[in-house]
């Protein structure tokens, strides 16, 4: 259980960290949003790069963020009966929900987005609008990392509600 719990740490650790380092992509993503404003409503001006970055960093946010938020219990779940539970139970529905539902969802969502953005790659593909971002594929790509860093943080919270429904 102790090798359950170290590597469950380990996990959780990377992605508190990429979580943290994540989260500053929200400032710029503000500060984005204010040069655009400006430069529309002062100057009547706008360019498609400006807005196809904005939506790349709130794409990023999501993406990349989403294991930070599963770590931290701040995903979407159904709480109507969850709450009322003991420790044990939660664990229970934790480590069903994660092995039924999760872990496959994610392998499965992994192995679309690669073979996405692979081809994106192997297209050099950029965006459609004249004036928009070069390199498709690195957005495209965010979606198999992100959910690469969710697959792991499932694995984390897997191995937590195992040593759970283990304990005494």
């Amino acid at each position: 259980m102790k090798i359950l719990q170290n590597c469950s740490n380990g996990l959780d650790t990377l992605n508190e960290t990429i979580g943290k380092l994540v989260s500053w992509l929200t400032t710029a993503l503000v500060i984005i949003f204010c040069y655009d404003v400006v430069m529309r409503y002062l100057f009547s001006n706008t360019a498609v790069w400006i807005t196809e970055l904005e939506w790349h960093f709130f794409s990023l946010i999501f993406l990349i963020g989403a294991a930070y938020a599963f770590k931290h219990d701040k995903h979407v779940r159904v709480d109507v009966f969850y709450s009322n539970f003991s420790v044990k139970g939660k664990a229970l529905i934790n480590f069903i929900g994660i092995t039924i539902f999760l872990i496959p969802w994610c392998l499965v969502i992994i192995k679309a987005s690669y073979n996405y953005a692979s081809y994106a790659l192997l297209l050099n593909e950029g965006s459609a609008n004249p004036g928009g971002l070069p390199y498709r594929f690195i957005i495209k790509f965010s979606i198999t990392v992100g959910f690469i860093l969710l697959l792991l943080q499932a694995i984390s919270e897997w191995m937590k509600a195992l040593v759970v429904l283990r304990s005494d």
